[in-house]
């Protein structure tokens, strides 16, 4: 088979959502540990800000870190347009009477709507590009001076964005999305690009679990932490 030919096969198109949502796995991984950055208000009552906005700027304003911003915006759409291309697939193939013969006991239920899962994750991802990656890196920020060196106050978009009670409550419902989302993707993308071993799989499966739950509570802890005044 050429490569033309597998990868606008139907294996192909599985082996490219596994790729890319490894990748997006990884890029999770950099996003909440520069996120995280917020809480160094509570280890340093003096920062206001200031780790968080120096990591944010660093993200910005070299080259490499640029550079594969291109490649996650690459990778996020090549990742939803082989989700929906799979997702019509199979439900034009997919036997009624399969789906009624299994129910809940084929498979767990977000597993069956990954397609449902993904749409709002990418709802959700629109509004936080618009809310924070726009005004940071088109419309511009506020400055502020740290260390003697103006930054784009990015922290204090974060403040204000976060005390409306509605913006909230949709991060919560994306980060809901998201660990549903991950609790099926990441296991089922090692199994796709060939990790089948039992062991490997059992351990693959600890870690996705884990790496959901650790990743989405420090995700949604952000928005929390902001609108009840914990972090300022």
């Amino acid at each position: 088979m050429k490569w033309s030919e597998f990868f606008t096969s139907s294996i192909g198109k599985k082996f490219v959502m596994a790729l890319t949502g490894i990748f997006l796995i990884l890029f999770l991984i950099v996003h909440v540990g520069l996120n995280a950055c917020i809480f160094a208000t509570w280890f340093d009552s003096e920062d206001h800000g200031a780790m968080f906005n120096k990591a944010a700027h660093f993200m910005g304003a070299n080259w490499v870190p640029r550079l594969l911003e291109v490649g996650l915006f690459a990778g996020i759409l090549l990742h939803i347009f082989q989700g929906y291309a799979i997702e019509m697939k199979n439900r034009s193939t997919r036997s009624v009477g399969y789906a009624v013969k299994l129910g809940n006991r084929g498979s767990k239920w977000y597993s069956r709507s990954m397609g449902l899962l993904g749409t709002l994750v990418f709802l959700f991802l629109i509004v936080h590009i618009a809310q924070f990656w726009v005004p940071s890196r088109i419309t511009g920020l506020e400055e502020t001076i740290i260390d003697g060196k103006p930054y784009h106050d990015l922290f204090a978009r974060m403040v204000v964005v976060f005390q409306a009670p509605w913006v909230v409550a949709l991060y919560l419902i994306g980060c809901a999305s998201l660990l549903f989302h991950l609790l099926h993707g990441f296991q089922s993308s090692f199994r796709t690009i060939g990790v089948v071993n039992k062991r490997y799989m059992a351990i693959i499966k600890a870690t996705g679990v884990a790496f959901s739950i650790i990743v989405v509570l420090l995700f949604a802890l952000m928005p929390i932490s902001m609108h009840l005044g914990w972090v300022k």
